[in-house]
């Protein structure tokens, strides 16, 4: 007999909401983003947050955007397909009462940064972690290169899933890696 796999519970790491608890969606579906990696990013793009409007694609359970809005982002977009996961978000943003700063949009990342051409929010940081192994990661950056929806992409990915683009800078933790993208011109 098969056991129904719990939902994991995370905290915030930072900020004024240090300590609060999130829910992550049970099941195999969404793999959050692990405290020690969300706490090397967030030491990482500290200076850039505070005042921010920020993009959080492939959400999850919102523990990117949330940890951002903790630490004094403005607003926080987020942008998630799977409904298991978008149900655990909204459950995230409305226990934290963070709806007032918070726009969560159901779909496709893809479709919905392609529609940003219509978007009057300018966006200064992008956070994503998108599933591993599906080509995500290299497709999203392609994206930005061609036409930067962010100021700042920061990826989290698989060792050498980005291997011919040029990050600004990367950070590795053993298999993952952190990459972070800068508009030519922009803030470092």
């Amino acid at each position: 007999m098969l056991k129904k796999k719990r939902r994991e519970t995370m905290r915030v790491i930072g900020g004024e909401l240090r300590g609060r608890r999130l829910q992550a969606p049970a099941g195999q579906s969404t793999r959050p983003t692990g405290a020690r990696i969300r706490e090397a990013w967030f030491s990482a793009i500290s200076e850039h947050i505070p005042g921010a409007t920020v993009l959080d694609l492939f959400a999850g359970s919102g523990a990117l955007g949330i940890e951002a809005l903790s630490r004094g982002a403005k607003l926080v977009r987020f942008v998630e397909s799977d409904r298991v996961a978008l149900n655990v978000l909204r459950a995230n943003v409305k226990a934290l009462e963070l709806e007032t700063r918070a726009q969560i949009l159901c779909g496709d990342v893809f479709r919905a940064l392609s529609r940003s051409d219509t978007d009057s929010v300018t966006f200064q940081l992008a956070l994503a972690d998108p599933p591993y192994g599906k080509g995500l990661a290299r497709r999203l950056v392609e994206v930005w290169l061609k036409k930067p929806f962010a100021d700042m992409l920061c990826v989290e990915h698989r060792r050498s899933e980005l291997d011919e683009t040029q990050p600004v800078w990367t950070r590795a933790y053993g298999d993952t890696e952190l990459s972070f993208f800068i508009v030519p011109g922009g803030t470092e």
